[in-house]
């Protein structure tokens, strides 16, 4: 069988000439399958040793490196059923004149239909002698890096005179080491010279302006090399010397239209010069054409983005020219062409509007043409201005979270959008909206730039606008007595109503006193409304005063006016009640609410207007001994100056009897005060006066 490798329309080839010495073995690269004829002996007869006992007839030699440990077979299939081929393998890390007997080896005479030998994973033996009916051998058990020799040999003699080509399959689950089958070595593809021919088989073909021409092959490294590193091309007039990498051209040489020239890769391990793969070799064919060459006119596109006037042009990426090995430059004008002036120098991105430019294309032969670009826009994304509204936030009012997935700003299908919050954001790509379905903002405006699968854009412009709340102008703030129930309305206008109790009426009744919050929906907008019930002030009896018989009550706190009461079923205005009989009594108050009363516990004490102290036993002292449960109860007696002439205490039991520092007072009117405070929570203060006549006769 025989099988040819195209990589890239590279032929990658192992048919060898003259390699039939084992010093000069050819290395197998990669498990790409082997075409040979092999004729004569190289100029060593080796000594083989094993199972071949006369010598070499037609031979070749390989060698081979592993890369990859596993199982090694291979099928050797002569393409004349009357060729008989016998083979040894040598190994593993043999040297040549020193290779020892072969650990495989087989020379079997199987002549006719089936003539395939090599090594299979079903047979168990390891030699075949001549004569032997068995072409295969058992199967090898490689390692990665060990190195082997395959000697081949079209054996002729008695029963067999038939020279004829092989061609040899590799099987196993072992690979054999390359170069160009590993993308560590190869991350690029090689790219071949020329155009392709009109035949798809024939060489490829590189433009020359005149036949013959001096012709620089080392122009052509760079393009086929493709960025790959440490590889390394020659050039050769014959495929033997191609595939041997022998007779290279190293200068420019006179070429033709009809040979065809051969390039060579093969790869240089820069820390290993004996690595087995630095001698793998890949070849391609060529051949050289005389013609001028021609430009192809072409229309470049761009985008107009945000309808700019202007798009940005790749003029590099039009296709003026179908080969390689040419220089290309671009002119306004075909005046500045011509004249090789006014180049664009910036042709990767040529910022411009519709119209044209030139393209001057020149070979390093000095072939030459022109082509036009003509710049056009691609059809514009059509966008729409669009507003959105949202509601205001409880937090904030002054901003709103809009879902700007939702605004429709175009018609056109297969488009992308980001959302931006500013036309240099969307213009450079920067600061994108992130959540566009959730986006916190005041009013104003957002930006949604739609993209088309050109990368082309339009950008449009979303006007913000913020929905206030509504709230109920009706609800309001109550104040009422801590006992009381009340009824708190939201009022009419609104879609809906949810209050902080359940309820999803207008109004709730039977309200007590606490905080409450309705949430009132008016369209899309819902606006939480908080209402407090108050408990009404209490007033508070600040104090008494008790004169003779007419009692003044003092309030504050609470709500003006108040009503007041001695027996909690009259009540009057006046804070004053006269004519109050001696003895308990209880006061009550209460302010403009009407609730429950306030209420203070008071004594008018009886009234004494005159003392005898005299010993007699009758009106002899002022005795209020009966006011002593009061709390901070204080009796003092007055003279008609003011001063203080007597108080009264625990200690005298809170009574007077007429006398001042232990002596009697003079005969006259005097003054008393008595206060105290009412057992109330308020600890009410009351203050009673009156007067007294001392008659002292002493």
């Amino acid at each position: 069988m025989k099988k040819t490798l195209l990589l890239f329309l590279l032929l990658l080839s192992q048919v060898y000439f003259a390699q039939a010495d084992c010093s000069t073995a050819l290395s197998v690269c990669g498990n790409s399958s082997i075409t040979y004829s092999p004729t004569g002996i190289g100029a060593v007869n080796e000594n083989l040793g094993g199972c071949l006992t006369t010598g070499e007839h037609n031979s070749i030699w390989y060698k081979l490196t592993i890369a990859t440990s596993g199982t090694l077979t291979f099928d050797l299939v002569p393409n004349d059923p009357g060729a008989d081929y016998d083979w040894a393998i040598y190994g593993p890390n043999a040297s040549c004149g020193n290779l020892g007997s072969p650990i495989r080896c087989n020379a079997a005479t199987v002549i006719g239909v089936g003539a395939n030998t090599g090594l299979n994973m079903t047979s168990t033996l390891t030699s075949a002698a001549g004569g032997s009916p068995t072409p295969y051998c058992m199967y090898m058990d490689v390692i990665a890096g060990q190195t082997y020799y395959l000697y081949i040999d079209n054996w002729v003699g008695a029963g067999s005179s038939t020279v004829a080509p092989f061609s040899l399959t590799w099987g196993g689950t072992a690979t054999l080491a390359s170069p160009f089958t590993d993308p560590v070595l190869q991350p690029h593809p090689f790219t071949p010279p020329g155009i392709p021919a009109a035949n798809p088989n024939d060489p490829r073909e590189i433009l020359i302006c005149a036949n013959p021409a001096v012709f620089d092959f080392s122009t052509l490294t760079a393009g086929i090399l493709n960025g790959n590193p440490n590889f390394v091309i020659t050039y050769h007039t014959t495929q033997n010397d191609a595939l041997a990498g022998t007779n290279p051209i190293l200068a420019p040489i006179t070429v033709n239209t009809t040979t065809i020239y051969y390039y060579s890769i093969h790869y240089l391990d820069p820390s290993n010069p004996n690595n087995p793969i630095n001698f793998c070799r890949q070849i391609g064919k060529f051949k050289f054409k005389l013609g001028g060459i021609t430009g192809n006119n072409v229309t470049l596109y761009a985008c107009n983005n945000y309808k700019s006037g202007k798009g940005l042009f790749d003029l590099t990426s039009a296709n003026v020219f179908g080969g390689s090995g040419v220089t290309i430059k671009y002119y306004l004008t075909m005046t500045d062409l011509n004249a090789g002036t006014g180049q664009i120098s910036n042709p990767s991105q040529y910022l411009s509007a519709e119209g044209v430019v030139y393209a001057s294309i020149k070979t390093s032969q000095g072939c030459s043409t022109t082509a036009v670009i003509t710049l056009k826009f691609y059809p514009e994304v059509i966008v729409n201005d669009a507003s959105l509204r949202a509601c205001a936030s409880e937090e904030n009012p002054k901003i709103a979270i809009f879902n700007l997935t939702t605004v429709s700003v175009t018609t056109q299908s297969g488009v992308t959008k980001k959302y931006y919050s500013s036309v240099a954001n969307a213009i450079n790509g920067t600061n994108e909206i992130l959540t566009p379905s959730a986006y916190i903002s005041a009013e104003g405006a957002a930006y949604i730039k739609v993209i088309d699968g050109n990368g082309c854009y339009g950008i449009a412009k979303i006007t913000l606008s913020i929905i206030p709340a509504t709230y109920s102008s009706v609800l309001k703030d109550k104040t009422i007595c801590i006992e009381d129930k009340t009824t708190l309305d939201a009022g009419a206008g609104f879609d809906g109503y949810e209050w902080s109790t359940g309820a999803t009426t207008q109004a709730i009744t039977n309200v007590s006193v606490g905080t409450y919050w309705v949430k009132l929906k008016k369209g899309e907008c819902i606006a939480m409304q908080t209402v407090k019930v108050h408990a009404s002030e209490e007033p508070v009896v600040v104090s008494i005063d008790i004169s003779n018989t007419t009692v003044t009550i003092n309030v504050t706190g609470g709500t003006a006016p108040y009503k007041y009461s001695i027996d909690n079923i009259q009540w009057q205005d006046s804070n004053v009640f006269t004519n109050v009989k001696r003895g308990d009594h209880t006061i009550y108050v209460k302010d403009a609410y009407n609730c429950a009363p306030v209420d203070v516990a008071i004594v008018v004490p009886n009234l004494i207007n005159a003392i005898t102290p005299n010993g007699d036993g009758i009106n002899d002292v002022i005795d209020y001994s009966a006011l002593a449960n009061k709390e901070n109860l204080v009796f003092n007696i007055y003279d008609r100056y003011g001063n203080k002439v007597f108080q009264a205490n625990k200690f005298n039991n809170y009574k007077w009897d007429g006398t001042a520092s232990n002596k009697p007072v003079p005969t006259g009117n005097y003054w008393y005060s008595i206060t105290w405070n009412e057992p109330s929570k308020q600890r009410t203060p009351v203050k009673y006066t009156g007067w007294v006549m001392v008659k002292n006769r002493k």
